[in-house]
C-alpha cells in the first residue's frame, strides 16, 4: 500500500486552532485517509478497482454494521491545550495514548481558564452532572468571573514562592486548581476517535470538552471526509432504538396504543423528539 497523503489535510497539518480562551487543537500527523480504509477492507484487491461512490458505499455499510478493523488502519495525532478539568475527562477515553506536560518536570505557566460570561450557568435542576444552560444575569455573572480570576492568581502566586524558595515541583503544584492550563500530545486510531466524538459531540457532554470535539472532527473530515459523513449519518447523528422501543415504534405507527408507560415512555418520547429534530 502507497503511503496516504491527503492535501486537504496538508494544509492544516501543525496549525493551531483556538479552543476556548487560551485552548487549541493541533493536528500533528496522520496516518492513512478513506483509501486506506477501503484498501484495508478489499485486502485482496488493487487499489483503483472501484469508483469514488463505491468506495463510499463500502465506508458506509463497514461503519453501519460495525465492522471496525479497517477504521483502525487510521490514526491521527493531536496536540491539545486545554484545561486540566477538560484534561481529566479526556483520559477516561482509555484507547488513546497520551503523553502530558509535567508539573514534576516543568515550571507551569500562568494560563488558566476563565468562561465566558454567557456560558456560566447555574446547576440543572434535574441533571445532577450539568448545568441548566440559563445564562446569569452579566452583573453576576461578572462577579463570578472576578473570584475566578482572583482565586486563580492568588493560587499561582502562592505557587510561585514557592519555587522562589525552593520547594521541589511536584509539592509546589499541589494547590494549583482545575482551570489551569495543561498540554499533552494525543493518539487515536479513527474507529475509537468516532466513539469519542460520539460521546463527547452529545448535548450531554461538558460544553468545553463539546468545544474541543467539534475542531478534531473538521480536522478528521479533512483526512477522511467519506469515513466523516458516515460517521455523522450513521453514529453521531442516528438514534437507536432498544427491542422494546422498536416493538411500540411499529404498534404507534400501525395506529395502535402505545404499550409503554412510566420512564419507559419518557425515554422512548425523548429519543423520537430527538430523531425528529435531527
Amino acid at each position: 500500500m502507497a503511503h496516504c497523503i491527503v492535501p486537504e489535510a496538508e494544509e492544516v497539518l501543525d496549525k493551531e486552532f483556538k479552543v476556548l480562551d487560551k485552548g487549541f487543537v493541533r493536528m500533528v500527523d496522520y496516518y492513512g485517509s478513506d483509501q486506506r480504509i477501503v484498501q484495508s477492507a478489499r485486502v485482496s484487491y488493487g487499489e483503483g478497482t472501484k469508483t469514488v461512490s463505491q468506495d463510499a458505499a463500502l465506508i458506509d455499510y463497514l461503519l453501519r454494521h460495525q465492522h471496525t478493523s479497517p477504521f483502525e488502519q487510521v490514526v491521527f495525532t493531536f496536540h491539545l491545550k486545554m484545561p486540566i478539568f477538560v484534561a481529566r475527562q479526556w483520559v477516561r477515553h482509555r484507547m488513546g495514548r497520551m503523553n502530558e506536560v509535567s508539573g514534576r518536570y516543568s515550571i507551569m505557566k500562568d494560563e488558566f481558564y476563565v468562561p465566558e460570561k454567557e456560558n456560566i450557568d447555574p446547576q440543572s435542576k434535574d441533571n445532577k452532572q450539568g448545568r441548566a444552560f440559563e445564562p446569569l444575569i452579566p452583573e453576576e455573572a461578572e462577579k463570578i468571573q472576578a473570584e475566578f480570576i482572583k482565586g486563580q492568581k492568588d493560587s499561582y502566586d502562592s505557587y510561585s514562592k514557592m519555587i522562589e524558595g525552593g520547594l521541589a515541583r511536584e509539592i509546589a503544584r499541589i494547590n494549583l486548581p482545575l482551570a489551569l492550563y495543561t498540554e499533552f500530545y494525543w493518539q487515536m486510531d479513527l474507529n475509537n476517535l468516532f466513539r469519542f466524538l460520539k460521546l463527547r459531540l452529545d448535548g450531554h457532554a461538558q460544553l468545553e470538552i463539546r468545544e474541543y470535539a467539534k475542531v478534531i472532527l473538521e480536522l478528521v473530515r479533512k483526512v477522511c471526509p467519506m469515513a466523516t459523513a458516515s460517521f455523522e449519518n450513521d453514529m453521531n447523528k442516528a438514534v437507536s432504538f432498544t427491542g422494546e422501543e422498536m416493538d411500540a415504534l411499529r404498534k404507534v405507527l400501525a395506529g395502535e396504543n402505545n404499550p409503554l408507560d412510566g420512564k419507559k415512555l419518557e425515554r422512548f418520547l425523548a429519543k423520537v423528539k430527538t430523531g425528529v429534530q435531527l
